[in-house]
């Protein structure tokens, strides 16, 4: 089992053990099972994905953000991402 951790600015995400978990990197998609390398990563808009050891699994949808990944712990620091806030997506830029 991974233990991860995300976070916002305006707080705390999700916090718990997963069997693996997928980013939206820059430069694609990547998934983080247990025992993976050291990593630091960029991460783009998307949905940070994370699979319970029952095999469900939860979409976090995120702008932004970096991750960090060290001895099977997983720190994430987002801008959260909101899908019904359509319009207000638009006029980021």
């Amino acid at each position: 089992m991974i233990k991860i951790k995300i976070f916002s600015p305006t707080g705390n995400i999700y916090d718990g053990n997963v069997s693996h978990v997928t980013f939206p990197g820059e430069l694609g998609l990547f998934s983080v099972y247990p025992s993976h390398a050291p990593i630091i990563s960029t991460l783009v808009k998307g949905h940070i994905v994370c699979y319970s050891s029952d095999g469900e699994k939860q979409m976090i949808p995120i702008e932004s953000g970096f991750v960090e990944v060290k001895k099977d712990q997983i720190a994430a620091c987002v801008e959260q991402h909101f899908e019904q806030s359509n319009n207000k997506r638009q006029n980021h830029g």
